[in-house]
């Protein structure tokens, strides 16, 4: 099966929005006013896997000035700036009919090309203690317990640094 890799676009949001609740709990998920927000604001960071016709998966998350996440982030969506030395992700789900095939590591490689091409330091994201491995496989280091509070969960920073 071919997977190709693009921008999202808005007409892809209902897809998007299906996926996003079958990756978060209802506290977790973002709103369709938000995702839309996001498209709409960092088209070249929020990145859609294709499969044909339909979205296998996405990765989002704006460029950021600080190294860890804060829940504001999940909140209000702002353009990407090019002094922003860090790259975030707030969602990164695939489709559970397209599980199991890399697509997920593979929108982190693609998301973490386009963060070193747009010269930021480092791909860092939060995430709960059992996707902490998956994370790890594909290059992110586990850097301790998250502020947030986000959805009333205890999350982890994880930052993947990008070489140069």
């Amino acid at each position: 099966m071919k997977i190709t890799y693009q921008s999202a676009k808005l007409s892809q949001l209902p897809e998007i929005m299906v996926i996003e609740q079958t990756g978060f709990s209802p506290a977790e998920a973002a709103t369709e006013a938000a995702m839309e927000n996001r498209i709409k604001l960092y088209p070249d960071t929020f990145i859609v896997a294709n499969a044909k016709d339909k979205v296998a998966g996405y990765i989002v998350g704006p460029a950021y000035h600080r190294r860890y996440l804060a829940d504001d982030l999940f909140e209000t969506s702002h353009p990407n700036s090019s002094t922003d030395e860090y790259q975030t992700v707030l969602s990164l789900v695939v489709h559970p009919a397209f599980q199991g095939l890399g697509i997920g590591g593979k929108l982190l490689d693609e998301l973490a090309m386009v963060a070193k091409v747009q010269g930021r330091k480092a791909v860092t994201l939060t995430c709960l203690k059992e996707l902490i491995p998956f994370y790890e496989r594909h290059g992110y280091v586990n850097e301790g317990v998250s502020a947030s509070d986000h959805a009333g969960e205890t999350w982890y920073n994880m930052v993947r640094e990008l070489r140069p």
